[in-house]
């Protein structure tokens, strides 16, 4: 088990498998933990390629009493990963709200960027505002938060329940459900968060090779809204899975590997 060291003392949990390829760092969704990439690693270890894993403040093994756990602070944690452990050109992938942080991370990370993967990725806004008209809306997330307030096991389990829509089984499902109960009271702040930044001005100077995974019947995050986001980036594919929702890679994973590892050969990593 690795720690780094952020902010006064606290700290927050990683993996590092070394390999000769180019390094991916896969960053989860909101109240997850880097278990939900085991099947994305294990395919990504095999093909070669150097693999970090993060977990976010207040999520699974890292500290649960950071004082900010914002989208920005979980990026500068991905950025001082990177750089704690000399990666060269990291491709990043973002799953959900990971997608907000890696975008954030590349914008960081500048000409040390060597692409961007968003699966499902909720960027550049997850609610809608005057010229986004996809999501919901920050009283649509204090509903979401109120809930946990009210029953937090309850209200997880039904979020677990949603987002698969082919069946994975109650044993992924159990496991989702698991990982949002590791998650301490910061992680509801950082959904919070998500509910107001707006990275549209960050997207077109993402000069990088950019993957877009996205299940056409995604709940969360809506196909539409991530096809619009293509268009805001210089050099961005979307790949499509029908009849998956929010996790393609737990869904269709198959595919979802395919897609990833030619992305990853495509684009010289």
């Amino acid at each position: 088990m690795a720690f780094l060291e952020v902010e006064n003392g606290k700290h927050v949990y990683y993996e590092h498998h070394a390999g000769a390829g180019r390094p991916v760092v896969l960053v989860h969704g909101w109240a997850a933990n880097a278990r939900c990439w085991d099947t994305t690693l294990t395919a990504l270890l095999a093909a070669g390629y150097s693999v970090t894993t993060i977990e976010h403040r207040a999520c699974g093994r890292s500290d649960k009493d950071f004082a900010d756990t914002s989208i920005g602070a979980i990026a500068s944690d991905v950025v001082a990963l990177v750089e704690h452990l000399g990666l060269r050109e990291p491709v990043l992938n973002g799953w959900s709200l990971g997608g907000a942080v890696v975008v954030e991370a590349a914008r960081r990370l500048g000409a040390n960027l060597g692409g961007l993967v968003l699966t499902g990725g909720a960027t550049p806004r997850y609610t809608s505002a005057e010229g986004w008209p996809y999501g919901g809306t920050p009283a649509d997330v204090e509903g979401v938060l109120a809930g946990l307030a009210a029953d937090r096991p309850g209200t997880f389990r039904a979020v677990a329940d949603s987002v698969c829509v082919k069946p994975v089984g109650e044993p992924v499902v159990q496991s989702i459900w698991q990982a949002f109960l590791e998650a301490g009271p910061g992680a509801d702040a950082t959904l919070r968060d998500l509910a107001q930044i707006d990275q549209r001005d960050i997207l077109p100077a993402i000069d990088r090779p950019v993957l877009l995974l996205c299940g056409r019947e995604d709940g969360f995050v809506s196909f539409d809204a991530v096809a619009a986001s293509r268009t805001l980036f210089p050099d961005a594919r979307l790949v499509e899975f029908g009849g998956c929702g929010h996790a393609p890679f737990l869904e269709d994973g198959e595919t979802y590997r395919t897609e990833l590892l030619g992305f990853l050969a495509g684009s010289g990593t």
